[in-house]
């Protein structure tokens, strides 16, 4: 689909994604836990014509280190629930897809499933799930029943090493996906009859038992909550290894990957490409979208997107790094790069605002006039749900009939 229309997302957690955003003149720090703050974002988001929003979430309190807690509290700590808060933002919006993360490691895969369905009936067909592992030990002790491996520091230089040690959440994460996907199909698209004269309401031959068997959980279904507007609300996965590049493959509808340029694009669309065909996926009844991240700092001034980063960078006392690339420049140099990757074969990008609202507002007001200006992006949504958007076909209930 890298031919057709650009797709851009937006990955919203907290004040930005610079740890000291929280600290910027604009940030309005005393409303991050307020949803109003939350729905300003979106609207904005909605605003430029975004095909989706990402919301953060996580089992334990932010931490400068991905695999283990500490005790700063000069960064921001602490978030609301994804899924409520996706709720919540439903019925405030028309057209963005809302794509809550979930952690899945510890969840119980019916409630993942049944939350999600009903995000997607209180936002007519805009939901989607971006599952989860918990790779700190530490989150763990907040639920008593397990354990999972303590990651050490050379671990986590190392995406397949990383990958390898948690292989086994991975393996346990699939499996939470494909019972949310038969959970949201143990409900046939016509199973409600809700006639008042007969007093039908149910047609209890089109419910379904999934009868999930697996190594780490069993769920018999069917779900509570009926089949959801898409069909299948959407399934998002950030990638950065052969592991999770197979999850990936298996279950979700949109990976988020991580080049540092074009060339590095086209080899991790190669891995892509190699993980799918490792796992017997047919793309042309499952495509497989592919979206590339890149945090911004976006100012068109000449030089005042690297000096703002480089005060948020004083503030915090460290130079602030990502798994993404960090972009610093103008709306016209960003959308010279997004084509330029484009061409390797992504089909979209998820931006990851530095702070805002400064940079989500630069990507609505700024980037996505100036695509708009060489027809690379929509200048209305058009009908329909966020698979639709995407050019994702409605999928068919596995349990249903032929006709």
């Amino acid at each position: 689909m890298s031919d057709g229309p650009l797709h851009l997302a937006v990955a919203l957690d907290g004040a930005g994604w610079h740890p000291a955003a929280w600290r910027s003149h604009d940030a309005g720090p005393g409303a991050l836990f307020t949803a109003a703050y939350w729905t300003r974002l979106v609207t904005e988001a909605e605003r430029g014509l975004l095909d989706f929003v990402t919301l953060e979430d996580a089992l334990g309190p932010q931490s400068a280190a991905p695999h283990r807690p500490d005790d700063r509290t000069d960064q921001v700590r602490g978030r609301l629930d994804a899924v409520l808060l996706a709720a919540h933002l439903a019925p405030l919006t028309t057209h963005i897809g809302l794509v809550p993360t979930v952690n899945v490691t510890h969840t119980e895969p019916f409630h993942v499933a049944v939350g999600i369905a009903t995000l997607d009936h209180a936002s007519r067909g805009r939901a989607g799930l971006r599952p989860q592992i918990a790779p700190r030990a530490a989150d763990a002790a907040h639920f008593g029943r397990r354990t999972t491996p303590q990651l050490t520091d050379d671990d986590v230089r190392d995406p397949e090493l990383i990958a390898e040690r948690l292989r086994p959440l991975f393996a346990e994460a699939t499996d939470v996906v494909e019972v949310a996907r038969r959970l949201w199909d143990s409900w046939e698209d016509d199973a409600e009859i809700r006639d008042t004269a007969t007093g039908r309401f149910l047609d209890g031959a089109k419910l379904h038992h999934i009868d999930f068997e697996g190594a780490y959980f069993s769920v018999k279904g069917p779900s509570i909550t009926p089949r959801p507007p898409q069909g299948q609300p959407l399934v998002a996965s950030l990638a950065h290894a052969s592991t999770p590049y197979e999850f990936a493959a298996r279950g979700s509808d949109v990976v988020l990957v991580t080049p540092r340029d074009r060339a590095g694009a086209e080899a991790i669309l190669a891995q892509v490409d190699e993980a799918v065909d490792r796992v017997g996926r047919d793309e042309r009844a499952r495509p497989l979208r592919r979206f590339a991240e890149l945090v911004v700092f976006l100012d068109d001034e000449p030089g005042a997107a690297i000096r703002r980063k480089e005060r948020l960078d004083d503030l915090d006392g460290a130079t602030y790094t990502s798994d993404a690339l960090i972009f610093t420049g103008g709306s016209g140099e960003l959308a010279d790069l997004l084509l330029d990757w484009r061409a390797a074969g992504l089909d979209g990008f998820r931006l990851r605002p530095g702070a805002v609202p400064h940079d989500l507002t630069a990507i609505t007001r700024r980037l996505v006039p100036e695509l708009r200006r060489r027809n690379a992006f929509r200048t209305a949504y058009g009908t329909g749900t966020l698979r639709t958007r995407l050019g994702l076909p409605h999928p068919r209930n596995r349990y249903a009939r032929p006709c």
